[in-house]
């Protein structure tokens, strides 16, 4: 009897890209629907934005009275010119920053106080600081001119100063769109950082505690090291949210203060592309605050990346 062998076959050779013919374009195709919406709602105005800065575009260009035409960095030379603009740069820059200060002290320090006190309480305010976060720009900003108004609002009444008016001065109005802003912006701080606080074990907050720390010494050195990460994303987001403020400014200081001492850089670009007609010198202003903020948003992630955080 003679026996058949059947010869082995070879193992064939794995395809490229992954099993089963998986390309490696294909996660592509499936983030290609939300990549086209955000070209459409970010690529593209930025590309115009930045056009436009490049042109001499007035209302004589949008009537068409007069051709457009091409003025190269003649927009962003007669704004570094202008005393003006670095005059509001400045105070934005201020402003901003006590903003940011503020808002990530008042939202971390009721973050801290959620996780303190009992599930009622925390109830409460966790309402009502998603109130006040869900409130409107606009209407937020009106009723606090109503509360400081200096014949009807009731704080000056309480504080008994008369009709001391908080919108003419400079520090005053600007004091009092930053209570504003904060108070629109903590909840935001306060509910990520209390997420936060959640996450960490609290096998870890209590051998703190036993080893005598106090509150600020274990949000010090237990706390913020921890939630560095969270801590990095919502001094991000206040930079980006404060440093382009306009409602606020517009509605509570009527439209940037007495002869513009108010203003801010959102404000001022405002004046200039649409009070002034002049779009292309407003654009230029909006193309410098995009890349104020990147260079921000940069430098902060380089700098925690020297520190081995990872995001």
């Amino acid at each position: 009897m003679t026996t058949q062998l059947t010869p082995l076959t070879a193992p064939r050779p794995a395809r490229r890209g992954g099993p089963r013919g998986h390309r490696p374009w294909t996660p592509w195709l499936y983030l290609l629907p939300a990549l086209a919406v955000l070209g459409g709602l970010l690529v593209y105005p930025v590309y115009q934005l930045g056009l436009i800065s490049f042109l001499e575009y007035t209302q004589a260009q949008v009537s068409g009275g007069e051709p457009t035409s091409f003025k190269g960095f003649g927009n962003y030379t007669t704004l570094f010119a202008d005393p003006q603009f670095w005059q509001v740069l400045l105070a934005t820059v201020l402003f901003a920053a006590a903003c940011v200060v503020t808002t990530l002290a008042v939202g971390c320090a009721l973050a801290v106080l959620l996780t303190r006190v009992r599930a009622l309480p925390r109830l409460v305010l966790m309402m009502a600081a998603l109130g006040a976060w869900a409130t409107p720009a606009v209407t937020g900003s009106t009723v606090w001119v109503f509360l400081f108004d200096p014949d009807f609002g009731p704080v000056n009444k309480l504080l008994g100063l008369g009709d001391f008016s908080w919108t003419y001065g400079r520090y005053s109005a600007f004091a009092l769109v930053l209570l504003e802003v904060v108070w629109c912006s903590f909840p935001f701080v306060m509910v990520t950082v209390y997420a936060g606080i959640q996450a960490i074990p609290s096998e870890v907050l209590e051998a703190a505690s036993l080893d005598g720390a106090s509150q600020w010494r274990i949000w010090r050195s237990v706390m913020a090291p921890m939630l560095r990460p969270i801590l990095v994303v919502v001094t991000i987001q206040s930079i980006i949210w404060d440093f382009k403020v306009f409602t606020q400014i517009y509605v509570m200081t009527n439209g940037g203060g007495i002869a513009g001492q108010n203003l801010v850089l959102n404000v001022y670009a405002y004046q200039k592309a649409f009070a002034s007609s002049q779009y292309s010198l407003g654009s230029a202003i909006g193309v410098v605050m995009l890349l104020i903020l990147l260079a921000v948003t940069l430098v902060y992630l380089r700098l925690l990346r020297r520190q081995g955080e990872e995001l």
